[in-house]
Parts: structure tokens; C-alpha cells; sequence
């Protein structure tokens, strides 16, 4: 019974849910280009009932869907319930758009399509977190906003200065091209003043567009650093599943990292000494207070299968149990009382198991003096 409940869960798991829509997204921008690139005939099943032109628009719209989907992919890994609405939306889209071109590019589109949304519907609980941008990104998305705003209510306004400019949609095209720096030369400016006012958008685009790929690139740019130093990074946390997480540092923490040995465990103490030293033994840690709920939200106790609490302070324990315990309500906590007198508070606090080391050790020393071997056997089991 517990084999069958793993594998269902590994099928249903957090890794799934984002690694299908991924794959979707791939496809969906191959299945795009390949249909530009070649030029496709459709014949899908429902062709006799689609207009030509959503027929054709079905052919080229794929690349454009496939990169929403990798953006709401992206949304995903961090765990953003947006990303989970914008990929549900997607989902169908995709699917219907291969089935109404139903070629042999189309058709895996269409099966994977289908497939991934029972597996992402199922993961529903797991996307909760809101999508907090940074001042950066608020501020490139301010400033790309308003650049494409300006130059498009420009463009307009001075319309009859330039040649091609007829339409709002023509106006916004100019910007685009002007602003990125493209550039294609089929707009052109007429007038001293066009070209003056073109200046200004290729100076505030080019600006615009540089914060833009910063606010998107500084962030992976950071987490190749931390891979090529051997740390993990806040989105791979994010990913972590049937993980252990040890809440604190104290005496008992190396004798545990050695017992664990290639589990996945994750180490919260606000340690900063310890927590250097851990990451250049390329151990996962999380610098913060094991009874703070944003650390452990970092180090995603709400998936571990096991939450192990050993600070030797007995009233430390207890703030981290409790936070443990409201955040995490069906994961199993083990904690280390360090006085006898205290064990039954941390199990009031919520921890399911409670040992004590000294009396552990205490009943192994008086077995070891009573057996005649002196506890020969006993003693090889712990060294």
C-alpha cells in the first residue's frame, strides 16, 4: 500500500506539475515555428468547421502561446497561485490549437496538453504563494510601461508627420521597433519634429528595455553563481519534497548529518558562523531564527516529511515546534529535550516524539556497567 501511495505521489507530485506545462510550452513554441518555418497544411478533425483564418492563425499563434506558457511555467516554480490560473487557462488553448491543425507536429501537443492539467488540477494546494515583485521589477515594468505609452500616444498625435502611421496598432508598432532598437525602416519620420520626438523613444526605450532584461536576468545570473558554488537557490527550495528539515544547531546536529547521509535535509539556524561553514561543505542551510515562519516557509516545511528540532535550548525548541506545527500541521516533529522536566512541555508545544539525550545516555552507561561484557555490544551500535 505505502509503494503505491509513493508512486502516485511522485506521478501527482510538485515537480510534475511544473515539469508537464514545461514540456507543453516547448512543444507548443516548436510546433509554431515549425508550422512558419514549413508552412503546414491543416486538416484536423475540425477543420470543416473552422474559418481558414483561425485555422491559420492556429499555425502561427503556437510559438506566441508557447511563450506565454514558459513565462507562466517560470510563475510556477516559484510556487504562485497566478502561475497556476494563467497555465490552466493556457492548457486548452494549446490543446485546441493542435487539434484544430492535427498534424503530425501537433498531435504529442495536444496528448501532453490534455494530460497535464489533471496533474496540475491535483496540485492545486501546493501554488500558494503570491507573486511579490521587487522594486526593480516594479520599477522596469513602470518604466517599460510607460516608454511604450509614450511613444505610441506620440506616434499618433504626429501621425501625419510620418509616412505609414495610420492606426493606433501602427503608432504601437513604430514604438516597439524604435524602442528595442530594431529598427526595420519601413516608419520612417518626415519632419524635424518626428525625428526629434523618435530620439527621445529610442533613448528612453533603449534605457527602459536595459532595466527590464537586468530586473530578469540579475536573478539568474545569481542562481548560476549559487550553483557554481555549490548553494542552492530560493526557487530550488521551493521544489523540495518529502525532504527533512532540522530546526536549529547545537551538539546533536553533526552526529544527525552524518546519520542522514544522502537524504534531502535542509538546516534553519541563525548561526551565521555555522551557516558559512555548512555552505562551503555544500550542506543546504537557511540563515534565519527556526521559530521565524518566513525561514521555514524558505525551506518549504510544508513538504517535508519530517521536522527535527534540536537547539539544546528547551524554550527555543518550543517557539520552533509551535511555529513548525501551525505551518506545517501533518508533518512529523521529533524534538530533543535537553531537561527530563521539559519533555512533556515540547509535546504539549506539538511535537509528536520527544527524546531525551542525557537519559538515552544514562540508561546506555547503567546497561553497559551491568552487563557483564561491560556492554560490548551496545556501545558498537553507536560507534
Amino acid at each position: 500500500m505505502g509503494g503505491s501511495e509513493r508512486s502516485v505521489s511522485q506521478i501527482y507530485g510538485l515537480r510534475a506539475a511544473i515539469i508537464a506545462p514545461l514540456l507543453v510550452a516547448v512543444l507548443s513554441l516548436a510546433t509554431g515555428l515549425t508550422n512558419i518555418a514549413v508552412g503546414v497544411t491543416f486538416g484536423g478533425p475540425l477543420a470543416p468547421y473552422i474559418p481558414e483564418v483561425a485555422q491559420a492563425a492556429a499555425g502561427f499563434t503556437g510559438a506566441l502561446t508557447g511563450f506565454l506558457m514558459l513565462l507562466s511555467t517560470w510563475s510556477l516554480r516559484h510556487r504562485h497561485r497566478v502561475g497556476w490560473y494563467a497555465t490552466m487557462l493556457l492548457l486548452p488553448i494549446t490543446a485546441v490549437q493542435g487539434l484544430i491543425q492535427a498534424t503530425s507536429y501537433s498531435l504529442p501537443l495536444v496528448v501532453l496538453s490534455i494530460l497535464s492539467m489533471p496533474v496540475l488540477g491535483a496540485n492545486y494546494r501546493q501554488f500558494d504563494q503570491r507573486a511579490a515583485l521587487s522594486n526593480t521589477q516594479i520599477a522596469a515594468l513602470i518604466a517599460l510601461s510607460g516608454t511604450l505609452g509614450y511613444g505610441t500616444v506620440g506616434t499618433y498625435a504626429l501621425r501625419e508627420e510620418f509616412g505609414q502611421v495610420e492606426t493606433v496598432l501602427d503608432a504601437f508598432y513604430y514604438t516597439v521597433v524604435t524602442a528595442s532598437t530594431v529598427g526595420y525602416g519601413d516608419v520612417t519620420p518626415a519632419s524635424q519634429q518626428a525625428r526629434v520626438f523618435s530620439l527621445s523613444v529610442v533613448v528612453l526605450g533603449t534605457a527602459s528595455f536595459a532595466v527590464a532584461l537586468g530586473s530578469v536576468l540579475g536573478p539568474a545570473i545569481e542562481a548560476r553563481f549559487a550553483h557554481a558554488l555549490g548553494t542552492m537557490t530560493e526557487t530550488e527550495y521551493d521544489l523540495l519534497e518529502n525532504h527533512i528539515v532540522i530546526l536549529g544547531y547545537g551538539d546533536l546536529t553533526e552526529p544527525l548529518i552524518e546519520e542522514l547521509g544522502t537524504e534531502e535535509f535542509v538546516i534553519v539556524t541563525d548561526d551565521t558562523d555555522r551557516v558559512a561553514r555548512y555552505r562551503n561543505r555544500d550542506i543546504n542551510v537557511i540563515s534565519g531564527n527556526p521559530s521565524d515562519e518566513q525561514p521555514l516557509h524558505d525551506a518549504n516545511i510544508e513538504q517535508a516529511r519530517a521536522v527535527i528540532v534540536a537547539t539544546e535550548n528547551d524554550a527555543e525548541d518550543a517557539f520552533a515546534i509551535l511555529t513548525a506545527r501551525e505551518l506545517s500541521p501533518n508533518t512529523r516533529i521529533i524534538a530533543a529535550a535537553t531537561a527530563r522536566e521539559n519533555i512533556q512541555k515540547l509535546r504539549r508545544a506539538g511535537a509528536d516524539t520527544v527524546l531525551s539525550p542525557a537519559m538515552i545516555g544514562g540508561q546506555l552507561l547503567g546497561q553497559s556497567a551491568l552487563r557483564d561484557d561491560g556492554g560490548a555490544e551496545l556501545i558498537e551500535q553507536f560507534e
